[in-house]
């Protein structure tokens, strides 16, 4: 999902030059960086549990320690002045209240205008970093991911979370593959939905988060053993409020370049085996010209069900005398 558009401004130096370069449009987006803001109504759990959070997503990650009057969904303008402002397509807020507590809201931009938003509320049986062994990975390796439930393949309200998790911990793409890069797993679980067309929050289970290390030993195979640990944060989230993206706009942003679309090779398919099958045209031919007088196999002296006559065959041995002269010559 592309964030960033060509600015009308002229810049007026190097610096500033360098710095609308930088949000321009590329072919291949830059990271997606995070802004974690805290609201008017916000508490210490909550601060923790950004600073948790945020240190998943370092370095593309920065947090606000001024508190802020934000009602995104009653009016968004505020959060799209800080993505402009911060160039940040993905924010975390924090409220709390009474009817809504211990909530954050996650975030995505396009182009600096909202794109889509979820209310997440974490339960009390929730566990911070400092709740578990300080066992750590290192900074900015990209995580692996399990989505543990049908749901997040079925059902709109999950498939939109996973969409919003895997965009925000993603991380850079590459074509490298290093099994020592994969230090730490980002596992969300879902219980059954007994109805898969209802979204409403109230009936929809909680949303399990975890993290885990992953720690190799030898196994005297060539595969070693592997084992996980969970190193945290651990919630629990209840699924609120959420806006989707308007259809014209969720065009807008999956549109792939030209440039990076796979090219299409004529009369060349893979069937359902996966097999690669590729058709070939060729001209007409017209088998009454092909040369076979050379083959001493076709001569009629060969044919059983001929009866055979040397002055034909005088005839193609002189036929074939003169042919091989002809090619030396």
């Amino acid at each position: 999902m592309s964030t960033h558009t060509n600015s009308s401004s002229k810049p007026k130096n190097a610096r500033s030059k360098r710095a609308l370069a930088k949000k321009e449009a590329k072919l291949v987006e830059n990271v997606k960086s995070a802004l974690f803001v805290p609201g008017s109504t916000t508490n210490k759990m909550l601060h923790d549990t950004m600073c948790d959070l945020m240190a998943l997503k370092k370095p593309q990650a920065k947090k606000f320690t001024k508190k802020n009057e934000v009602r995104p969904f009653e009016d968004a303008s505020e959060l799209e002045f800080f993505a402009e402002k911060n160039d940040t397509s993905l924010m975390v807020l924090s409220t709390h209240n009474k009817k809504r507590p211990n909530t954050l809201i996650f975030t995505r931009f396009f182009n600096h205008k909202v794109y889509d938003m979820i209310e997440l509320s974490i339960q009390d049986n929730y566990k911070l970093l400092s709740d578990f062994k300080k066992m750590t990975f290192t900074l900015g390796l990209k995580p692996m991911f399990t989505f543990n439930g049908p749901a997040f393949d079925s059902h709109p309200v999950f498939q939109h979370l996973k969409s919003l998790f895997l965009d925000f911990y993603r991380g850079e793409e590459t074509d490298l593959q290093d099994v020592a890069g994969l230090q730490h797993i980002i596992a969300l679980s879902v219980g059954e939905i007994t109805d898969s067309n209802e979204e409403s929050a109230k009936n929809l289970p909680l949303v399990h988060f975890r993290v885990y290390k992953l720690k190799s030993y030898r196994s005297g195979q060539k595969v070693p053993r592997i084992e996980i640990d969970e190193i945290g944060p651990r919630f629990d989230f209840k699924i609120g409020r959420r806006t989707g993206p308007a259809p014209e706009v969720e065009k807008d942003a999956n549109q792939k370049p030209k440039q990076l679309e796979a090219r299409v090779k004529k009369n060349v398919s893979t069937d359902f085996m996966g097999d690669k099958v590729a058709r070939i045209h060729v001209g007409n031919q017209d088998l009454g010209k092909l040369q076979t007088r050379k083959m001493k196999g076709l001569k009629p002296k060969y044919d059983q069900d001929s009866d055979f006559d040397e002055a034909e065959d005088a005839e193609y041995d002189e036929i074939e005398e003169s042919e091989s002269k002809r090619q030396k010559a």
